[in-house]
């Protein structure tokens, strides 16, 4: 007789996303390990008396969602600062900085972030609506993109910046008549600000991380690649990974200082290494900024409000040559690379420097990917294949919303705003795709991602779908957010399909993804969440 499973799921629709998967019904766990896939009375010899029997009564079992490019430390870090992600508009962002201030009258600083550029005219929010709630603190936030800071009057003097400070060469200080600073700093610009606010203590920085990750295996999330991890947030995982804390397997990029050159790469290789179920084995180069303040590298200029070209080609971060040379020296060193490319004129730089390293160095199967890809340049398309390069996507943003259709759509062009998340055309193409959230510049929810990939468009909204022709089907959605973004993170071997052998990275919905109209979608919930066979996350106790 076979030993009895620690684990067994029944009764429920199982969907392994393995090729050749059986239809299911039934899963059986021990050790951590996935041991049984079969219909419920394949389970029924493994189940003992001490086997803790799960009854699905219908919900659905698929492999537990893994996250190609997300920021939980951040996130964790701004969910306990000044958090403006509830607000949904100037009045409410407002309204809860003064809140947050009255709250923590000995904070030096009043710094966190999650503000929308379509909240305010233009998308920059004036340091004067500060100044109103906080005159005689300082105070910095970062938008919910990441790209750009929001800040106060006495911040701007604190760190000197007045009109006759000059846009450094990565950024924008956003300004008003005559030339003083008007509160928005863009890209670069922001680390004007930035670099003076006091760092968050050690325990600050678990703490933050110990926040983002309850709420990503919330959202069903099991393993993820963070894209932007520097010292401190390094030195987070590590303790956490150390002490037991750390309950999901992560992939650390580290991060690319682009003030500097090759001569980081000896201290990278000193970072690489680990803990546990943490890894920094990438390096997340950023090669631009975002298509909505104009600094989204693109082949041809952004268009003003009355459609005339403006001479703009957004900012190449990094010099394209210099960027083939990084890239062809960090694989050449065993460093997979991820890029942030939105603009089409980015994305094809980075493609560019895969390519060199390619010739350089041959195959070296270390899963190279590009993150974001807003606009691709459909010549470009095919390369993905051809260079075996991950396009992970972040699918929430494929669909009309203001800060589309207000901000971008207008300044892009009709054809250039057509080329737009080309998820239906790299997926045609044979280019592997892996999915993310980049939370918190978005919602790390799975399904909320998935729904937008299939649909083209947000909960609820009956509009036209945008550009529907890119659409994925259920599987190559889900797919992107399980097996692909496992097969990014050298975890394929492991996870990301339900098949004996494989670790027991789980995830319960509260309802069958392939039985439900693919516009109620978002409204699927996770029931519960299980790494190696055991549960980190139960919104209600499956009996």
């Amino acid at each position: 007789m076979p030993a009895p499973a620690d684990l067994v799921f029944r009764n429920g629709p199982v969907h392994t996303l393995a090729p050749a998967g059986p239809a299911a019904t039934a899963v059986a766990v021990r050790d951590g390990r996935i041991v049984a896939v079969g219909r419920d009375a394949d389970v029924r010899p493994l189940t003992g008396t001490t086997t803790e029997v799960v009854d699905l009564a219908g919900r659905a079992l698929l492999p537990g969602f893994q996250d190609a490019h997300v920021h939980p430390v951040l996130a964790g870090l701004t969910m306990i600062r000044c958090d403006l992600h509830d607000a949904r508009d100037a009045g409410e962002a407002v309204a809860a900085v003064r809140a947050y201030a009255e709250a923590n009258p000995d904070a030096r600083w009043i710094s966190g972030g999650g503000w929308s550029m379509e909240w305010f005219p233009g998308g920059t929010p004036s340091r004067h609506l500060l100044d109103a709630v906080v005159p005689d603190r300082p105070v910095h936030l970062i938008n919910r993109d990441g790209h750009g800071a929001w800040v106060n009057t006495r911040a701007l003097e604190l760190c000197g910046i007045d009109a006759g400070t000059p846009d450094p060469v990565d950024g924008r200080i956003e300004r008003e008549p005559g030339g003083a600073p008007q509160g928005t700093l863009h890209e670069g610009a922001s680390a004007l600000v930035g670099r003076h606010v006091p760092e968050p203590a050690a325990g600050t920085m678990l703490a933050a991380l110990r926040a983002g990750q309850g709420r990503l295996h919330a959202a069903g999330v099991t393993a993820w690649q963070d894209a932007m991890v520097d010292p401190d947030v390094q030195r987070a995982y590590l303790t956490a990974a150390e002490s037991g804390l750390l309950t999901g397997r992560v992939v650390g990029a580290l991060w690319w200082d682009r003030e500097r050159g090759e001569e980081q790469i000896p201290e990278l290789l000193a970072r690489r290494g680990g803990a546990g179920w943490f890894r920094t084995t990438s390096v997340k180069i950023m090669q631009d900024g975002v298509a909505e303040n104009f600094t989204a590298a693109m082949t041809s200029s952004y268009l003003d409000g009355c459609g005339c070209r403006t001479g703009n080609h957004g900012i190449s971060f990094v010099d394209p040559d210099r960027l083939r040379a990084y890239v062809t020296r960090l694989d050449a060193e065993g460093f997979q690379v991820h890029v942030h490319a939105v603009g089409d004129r980015a994305v094809r730089e980075a493609l560019d420097a895969f390519e060199a390293a390619r010739a350089a160095n041959g195959e070296t199967g270390h899963r190279h990917h590009i993150a974001h890809l807003q606009v691709v340049h459909p010549q470009d398309v095919p390369r993905f294949a051809a260079l075996g390069v991950t396009a992970t996507i972040q699918p929430l943003w494929a669909a009309h919303e203001p800060q589309m259709d207000e901000l971008t759509i207008p300044f892009l062009g009709p054809e250039r705003a057509g080329w737009q998340y080309p998820f239906g055309d790299l997926s045609r193409a044979g280019a592997p795709l892996a999915a993310g959230s980049d939370w918190p510049v978005s919602s790390p929810e799975p399904f909320l991602g998935i729904h937008v990939a299939v649909n083209r468009a947000l909960p609820g909204d009956d509009r036209e779908a945008f550009l529907p022709h890119q659409r994925l089907d259920l599987t190559a959605a889900l797919t992107a957010y399980t097996a692909g973004t496992a097969r990014v993170n050298h975890l394929d071997a492991e996870t990301g399909t339900i098949e004996p052998g494989k670790l027991a990275d789980l995830v319960v919905t509260d309802r069958d993804p392939y039985a439900i109209p693919a516009a109620e979608l978002a409204g699927t919930s996770v029931v519960a969440t299980y790494v190696g066979g055991r549960r980190v996350h139960a919104a209600t106790e499956p009996s």
